[in-house]
């Protein structure tokens, strides 16, 4: 593809050589005559003069003189872009493998794949153009909503809602009964687990992340929410609109995430907490339970999460421990002595 064929998809502007053929995306540090890169932060302005890149993606104001640019606003969010167009993914199969397992009362859209192995349950509802891997099980009256992609290996419980052009990756768990038990008489009973997981359009949901349905009622992911690997998000809890969550965070049944909010990896967060929207969290943090953690793009970090000028000042505070301990013992010293 053409430089200037590339600089219209991304409604960008091109300077230099606008007939260069760009086959590839690569990293700025990697990138070939043939490859586009692009420049975002501090580090790769500085490098960029450097690439052998034959396009880079970069901001109006980089100066770089006799290159081949694209010029964008956002050229992290361009070159993505740009990498849709130069690798597309492979054609999606269709039909029905022989060995997969579909119940007559399911209902498949049009162009819906079901991979080898697949299990579809009873009045399952596949919206049309998915792709439902191989090893796949999809409990009864599951509904998955148009264009979505399960990837191998995915669980879902039954009466799962999961929305359009969902992507689920391999080894998730949809809609396991919460962790709720009643202790009486000396022993733990589980708390019946009746309500359902409802998933919205364009949720990313990564490899061996597990969401727990509702004790009663619902847990709600809501639209655009990305998660990442290695999650848990127990029962009842609600996760707003566009949040993004890193990997081996673990959320606690009752618990709301507002909208927009941005939580770090490895972070825990006790039974009904609340997250406001814009809120984000660093990797681990933890929330005691029933916390309120005020939104509107503060940062938080340690434990117990606080503002992060306030964790930065505690740090500073531990680290003249040492020397206020010697000061004490000095203290003590003269005392002793004088006495």
């Amino acid at each position: 593809m053409r430089v200037l064929e590339i600089a219209g998809l991304l409604g960008g502007t091109y300077e230099g050589d606008g007939e260069r053929d760009i086959v590839a995306a690569a990293p700025l540090e990697a990138a070939g005559a043939a490859e586009i890169a692009f420049v975002g932060s501090g580090k790769a302005r500085r490098e960029a003069a450097a690439s052998a890149a034959g396009c880079l993606v970069a901001p109006p104001d980089l100066e770089l003189a006799g290159r081949t640019l694209i010029r964008v606003k956002n050229p992290r969010a361009a070159f993505a872009e740009a990498v849709r167009r130069l690798h597309p993914p492979a054609p999606r199969p269709r039909g029905i493998h022989p060995t997969a397992v579909v119940a007559e009362s399911a209902q498949l859209g049009r162009d819906v794949s079901v991979a080898a192995y697949a299990v579809v349950g009873e009045r399952c509802l596949v919206g049309e153009g998915c792709l439902i891997g191989p090893h796949c099980v999809l409990g009864d009256e599951v509904v998955i909503g148009a264009h979505s992609t399960l990837h191998a290996r995915v669980t879902l419980y039954p009466r799962v809602n999961v929305g359009a052009r969902a992507v689920i990756h391999s080894g998730a768990v949809l809609g396991a009964d919460g962790f709720g038990y009643v202790f009486e008489d000396g022993r733990y009973t589980a708390f019946p687990q009746i309500g359902r997981l409802l998933v919205g359009d364009d949720v990313e949901i990564g490899a061996n992340t597990t969401i727990d349905r509702a004790a009663l009622g619902a847990t709600v992911i809501e639209d655009g929410v990305k998660l990442d690997n290695l999650i848990h998000i127990g029962h009842n809890c609600r996760v707003g609109k566009h949040v993004v969550i890193a990997a081996q965070t673990g959320i606690a049944g009752g618990s709301v995430i507002e909208h927009h909010a941005v939580i770090g990896g490895q972070v825990g967060l006790g039974d009904n907490v609340t997250i406001q929207s814009g809120a984000v969290l660093g990797s681990k943090c933890g929330v005691l339970p029933g916390k309120i953690i005020k939104g509107g793009g503060i940062v938080y970090w340690g434990v117990p999460a606080k503002p992060l000028k306030e964790y930065l000042e505690s740090l500073a505070l531990m680290a003249k421990l040492p020397e206020l301990r010697r000061a004490v013992k000095e203290l003590q010293a003269r005392l002793q002595g004088g006495g």
